[in-house]
């Protein structure tokens, strides 16, 4: 691997730390503060936005600055939520500021990986990419339990700046403010991060035509034989992921009487999985082998409803590692196989945004259909049971949607995949 590669995934470590360790705090103080437990859910659909109303401009804009640059700018506006949240904000809308500054976060840190490195290392880059992301999130979650418990907690807020009041009051509030120098650090590896070869693509000033150029590059995609079917698995598989960190907390505080601090490790532990799995896949897995994985999909949905039926911690714990697992095993090759058809049918900063819009969009449907549920009363039983249904059933459209291309239209993934096979450069 290239020197810059180990540049970016400090950044992305720093950076991912600190959006995860932030879910934690904000689901705190919305819950401190006496908020109903749809706003609470609604968190994941709020962060997610920023990522669909502005596709059509994130990629470009990626496309036309420096990516480091981009991921510079795109950490401030994160540190600029948090701030908002802490000066009286509503929680949600602050926390949406967040999902603005991750929304042009994401199609610089993965549309990079395509500039810098070669198509025969993008599954081992995203294997380590993702493993570390994963890692981020575990570390991320356990920290943001941890700095709104009763150990940490009180220790932030003896802190105080002579002669200044900060407004700073609860665990909650206290944990964000310390998260802001986790923004800072990443922030600095983003100055780090080396200029590649790849020419810049002028973003232009006409909004409509860049909303044109996305829509085509969306519609390219989703018309490719095997970026369809690999867009259509990263979309499922995020928007599951996204909300599965406050179903866990949901579900631990109803099925084994849990705190945020508690439960926050539980969402630790899926990502141990998950983890696990996505370094296997970068291990054993290759691009032209990526769709194998596709059943692996409707089992995950499936295992999501066994969750209604675990309340001891000891066997949660293993259960959530397998599911995790599963996960990452399945999301490694997918993604890199999404990378590289759309790094060739578009530039890298765009075929990034349109995977993040239709993933986003995903997380948005899926947490809108969960907060939707909380809202009207159901159980976190009940949503949690609709919610796997869900998943392990779109899994099997998807399933069929394969195999269907692989009997009308052999010649083109057959085609495809000898491209996959043999771009090694």
């Amino acid at each position: 691997m290239k020197k810059g590669f180990y540049t970016i995934m400090a950044a992305q470590f720093f950076s991912s730390l600190a959006d995860n360790a932030l879910f934690v705090a904000a689901v705190e103080l919305l819950r401190s503060g006496g908020s109903p437990e749809w706003q609470r859910a609604a968190l994941v659909p709020m962060f997610a936005l920023f990522y669909v109303v502005l596709a059509p401009f994130v990629g470009a804009f990626a496309d036309a600055v420096p990516k480091g640059r981009v991921m510079f700018i795109s950490n401030s506006i994160k540190v600029v939520g948090c701030l908002l949240m802490l000066t009286g904000l509503h929680p949600l809308l602050a926390y949406a500021v967040v999902g603005l500054g991750a929304a042009a976060y994401s199609p610089a840190k993965y549309g990079i990986l395509t500039e810098l490195l070669p198509p025969s290392q993008l599954v081992k880059a995203n294997g380590w990419i993702e493993g570390l992301t994963i890692t981020s999130i575990i570390l991320g979650v356990l920290l943001g339990g941890q700095l709104v418990g009763q150990h940490i907690a009180p220790a932030l807020l003896s802190l105080d700046l002579p002669f200044i009041d900060t407004g700073i009051d609860t665990p909650a509030e206290a944990a964000i403010a310390a998260l802001v120098s986790l923004y800072a650090v990443a922030a600095l590896f983003n100055l780090r991060i080396p200029r590649t070869d790849t020419a810049l693509q002028p973003m232009g000033r006409d909004m409509l035509y860049l909303v044109r150029d996305f829509a085509n590059c969306n519609s390219r995609l989703w018309q490719d034989k095997l970026g369809q079917i690999s867009l259509a698995t990263t979309t499922l598989f995020w928007g599951v992921s996204g909300n599965l960190r406050y179903i866990v907390l949901a579900w631990a505080l109803a099925a084994l009487g849990y705190g945020t601090t508690q439960a926050s490790s539980l969402v630790g532990v899926v990502a141990i999985g998950t983890a696990a799995g996505a370094i296997v896949a970068s291990m054993v897995m290759r691009l032209d082998k990526a769709t194998a994985v596709v059943p692996l999909g409707i089992a995950m949905g499936l295992l999501v409803i066994l969750m209604n039926f675990i309340h001891n911690v000891w066997v949660a714990a293993p259960f959530l590692i397998v599911l995790g697992g599963i996960g990452g095993y399945l999301v490694v090759p997918m993604n890199a196989l999404l990378q590289h058809r759309g790094h060739n049918l578009m530039g890298a900063g765009r075929s990034i945004a349109v995977q993040n819009f239709n993933e986003q969009a995903c997380i948005l449907g899926l947490g809108a259909l969960y907060t939707g549920m909380t809202r009207v009363g159901m159980s976190a039983f009940g949503a949690i049971t609709i919610f796997g249904l869900v998943v392990a059933g779109t899994m099997w459209l998807i399933q069929r949607w394969h195999r269907s291309n692989l009997v009308h239209h052999a010649d083109e993934v057959q085609r495809l995949l000898a491209i996959a096979r043999s771009d090694k450069h």
